[in-house]
């Protein structure tokens, strides 16, 4: 597909975002619009003794406050995303809690007023009598055995995650060389631009339900709704605006307010809206991270790594929503491009009183990274070589893909890598860093008191996942293809991306195909954004479907040109005859012609095309198709990082960093650019500043920026980007997706890098974030 698809054009949406004409969850009013505000737990673990609300009640501008108790049985748990044999003990929130709070921040009251002022006024009247419980904050709190998030669950485990590849304990067992290390990453959160956001409108003339929500996934979203408020699917409606950041956390289904705020505006018959702010968003919004690994790697002499173990504790907050899906993807995704003959992993889930944990941007896999760079760093100092020779040694050679991890992904496919080349990638990094003249000027630097360090990490990325994604593509009477998907953007460049892929199909210009996202109604023909899958699964239907619609334009073409359709090309915007320059017309004037209705103020009528070949069917000049696919792809990548430590004062700062990312078939480079450039600059958040952090009592003490620091544009480091392209053979177009490549491998290569220039002082990182009174308490054990 010559012309768009591959080259580096700019972002179309951007002209509207950047001047502000973006349509955000908060930019939309409705008349009479009524504000919520959700009176949500102080304490980390107690019974509820009491509740009372009616001093709320009466308060001015009130006019609905909802506990529990007032829900009925629409308050029974909110569903459960991926059930499987691994979770023994599943339990996820209700929309209000009624006898139990499990952590600060969940839902009590929600209280509806005129506006959010009044609102927030009321809940100060809202008395709720609390019994405190013994709190479980920390790994060791659930451990114990005499504290508990969840009365019926003894040991605090919601599920065991485990798989085996090979002998790894007999061989663990024989190996020459053996070490064990002890690993911890710690949490963090999405912290998008925009928080979330629900508005709900009932209109009782039209009977229709329509909903407004900062979601990642609508169609889900209404999916779930009509099932739990008892809302037929043909009178409901749910959009997503422009998404101001997702990053994982706007894929939970449901939150609280995605119930609560519809079933407000059901009982009032009014609009009703509810936008989170910062402190809710630290609080209450779904978190992730949290692991602590006990790791067992075997190797030979000549750093060969023979066996991988690791057994983990997962923390997953007060409840399941997700089910497995993050310590599962850690477990699957911890070999990374490494061929590992003997591999098992063991992960407990274990509750806390903390915030429910769900997908994060790169969604368990730095984790997964982290364990295996910290392991092949601990390898390379004990055999007294580079790093990167050992991790040369055992990267899995083009010649074995399709690549069989042996192992099982959460969602029950086979974790199949299905093209790569990860050897040339890890030379191209190479080449970029050249080991050679920076350890030159390491030994330079050191003379003068100077510590630079060199890090590196390499990483896969499952992407594109299933089970399907449509594509409805449409000529309208402008001339202009209109394609609508189920996939709303979050700041990933659909608007354009899918433009490209349709204008090579159909044969035009970029810049005159529309994309629209499925208002959740009736058209919608997806799931979501998720999982580093729109490129994968929405791009392959946005093809198919321009396949399809290009056949009917060329049938009314050849109709038009009375010429065979199988004479017919496409070019700019035009059918032409082959072989006959001017015989030719254009997209409009095909869409014109297949409309029986002649607009006034047109030059010349045109003709009309009253049948579809062959057929008594009116001409259609749209199509809808489909791509599925059972089976995940994987991109890969190698990272490099130069940092200099300041041993003084713990000061980290990186002088470059190198990627090498391969995502199949680039569509956009700007777009995959921007995305590896954005999940970088996260990876280093999550690296050196970004920690979620909790007292004793399991009160959250980072709930704003003064104490929650998130990158700038002063953190983002000198880039060298390079593009490795290897095709996927399981999808049309070869794509692989490329969301959440920038950020998995950035907490381990710093690591290394950190590790690399403090090695005059012998100080080992083994876990991540670090920060600079971190770095300086571990230089001050070490000397003398």
């Amino acid at each position: 597909m010559p012309g768009n698809v591959g080259r580096p054009m700019p972002r179309l949406e951007d002209d509207r975002l950047l001047r502000g004409n973006g349509m955000y969850l908060d930019d939309i009013h409705l008349s009479g619009s009524l504000h919520a505000h959700v009176v949500r737990s102080m304490h980390a673990n107690a019974r509820i003794a009491g509740i009372d609300v009616e001093g709320a009640r009466r308060a001015p501008g009130v006019r609905l406050v909802l506990t529990g108790h007032d829900l009925g049985d629409l308050n029974g748990p909110l569903p459960l995303l991926g059930p499987h044999p691994s979770l023994l003990a599943p339990r996820t929130q209700r929309p209000l809690a009624v006898d139990r709070v499990r952590y600060v921040g969940e839902a009590i009251v929600m209280i509806v007023a005129e506006d959010r002022y009044l609102a927030e006024d009321a809940a100060d009247l809202v008395q709720i009598d609390y019994e405190p419980l013994p709190e479980v904050v920390e790994f060791d709190d659930a451990r114990r055995g005499d504290r508990f998030v969840h009365d019926d669950i003894a040991d605090n485990v919601a599920a065991v995650v485990s798989q085996v590849r090979g002998d790894p304990e007999g061989v663990i067992r024989s190996a020459p060389h053996t070490l064990a290390l002890s690993l911890d990453i710690e949490r963090s959160c999405g912290s998008p631009l925009e928080g979330r956001g629900v508005l709900a409108d009932w209109d009782p003339r039209r009977q229709k339900l329509t909903v407004f929500d900062s979601t990642q996934s609508p169609v889900a979203i209404r999916q779930g709704l009509s099932r739990i408020l008892d809302v037929p699917l043909d009178r409901l409606e749910v959009s997503a605006p422009d998404v101001g950041g997702g990053f994982g956390t706007k894929i939970m289904l449901f939150y609280p307010e995605e119930v609560l705020v519809p079933y407000a505006a059901l009982r009032l018959s009014r609009p009703v809206k509810w936008t989170e702010d910062r402190w809710e968003h630290f609080i209450s919004a779904n978190q992730e991270r949290g692991q602590h690994h006990e790791a067992v790697v075997a190797f030979e002499d000549n750093g060969r790594i023979l066996a991988v173990s690791t057994d983990f504790d997962h923390d997953t907050g007060a409840y399941v929503p997700y089910g497995i899906a993050v310590p599962a993807v850690t477990g699957t995704h911890l070999p990374g491009q490494y061929d590992i003959e003997h591999y098992r992993y063991s992960g407990r889930v274990l509750y806390t009183n903390k915030p429910p944990v769900s997908p994060y941007r790169g969604a368990g896999r730095p984790q997964g990274v982290f364990v295996m760079e910290r392991l092949i760093g601990a390898v390379a100092k004990r055999l007294g070589t580079e790093p990167w020779r050992v991790r040369r040694a055992n990267l899995i050679p083009s010649s074995a893909f399709p690549y069989d991890t042996g192992l099982e992904l959460h969602d029950r496919s086979r974790a199949i890598y299905d093209s790569g080349s990860y050897v040339e990638g890890f030379d191209r990094m190479l080449s970029h860093v050249d080991v050679e003249a920076f350890r030159e000027r390491q030994r330079a630097a050191r003379a003068e008191g100077r510590h630079l360090g060199l890090g590196m990490a390499t990483y896969v990325e499952g992407t594109g996942v299933g089970p399907y994604e449509g594509c409805a593509a449409t000529l309208n009477s402008s001339g202009r293809i209109v394609l609508e998907v189920s996939v709303p953007s979050q700041g990933q460049g659909h608007a354009t991306t899918f433009a490209q892929i349709a204008a090579d199909v159909i044969g035009c210009a970029a810049e005159q195909v529309h994309v629209v996202t499925a208002a959740g109604g009736p058209t919608a023909v997806g799931h979501g954004t998720f999982g580093s899958r729109a490129a994968v699964m929405s791009g392959n239907a946005v093809a198919a479907a321009a396949h399809a619609l290009r056949a009917k334009i060329l049938a009314a073409a050849s109709m038009l040109l009375e010429c065979s359709a199988e004479d017919l090309e496409t070019r700019d915007g035009n059918v032409f005859v082959r072989g006959a320059e001017n015989a030719r017309v254009s997209l409009a004037d095909i869409a014109s012609g297949a409309n029986p209705i002649q607009y006034p103020g047109t030059d010349r009528p045109t003709p009309w095309v009253s049948r579809e070949p062959g057929s008594d069917a009116p001409v259609s000049l749209s199509a809808t198709e489909y791509f599925r696919s059972g089976q995940w792809v994987f991109g890969s990548g190698a990272h490099g990082v130069m940092v200099e430590v300041d041993p003084g004062t713990g000061r980290v700062t990186i002088d470059q960093y190198v990627v090498v990312h391969d995502c199949g078939r680039v569509i956009n480079p700007l777009v995959v650019d921007g995305q590896v450039v954005g999940g970088l600059i996260q990876g280093i958040g999550g690296a050196l500043l970004e920690r979620l952090t909790f007292a004793d009592n399991g009160q959250p003490t980072t709930t704003s920026f003064l104490n929650f620091h998130l990158p700038t544009v002063d953190d983002l480091p000198p880039l060298v980007l390079d593009h490795l392209e290897t095709p996927s053979p399981w999808n049309p177009l070869g794509i692989k997706g490329t969301g959440e490549a920038g950020i998995i491998p950035v907490a381990a290569a710093i690591a290394e890098a950190i590790e690399d220039a403090l090695s005059p002082f012998e100080v080992p990182v083994t876990s991540m974030p670090l920060f600079p009174a971190e770095i300086r308490t571990a230089i001050d054990r070490t000397e003398p």
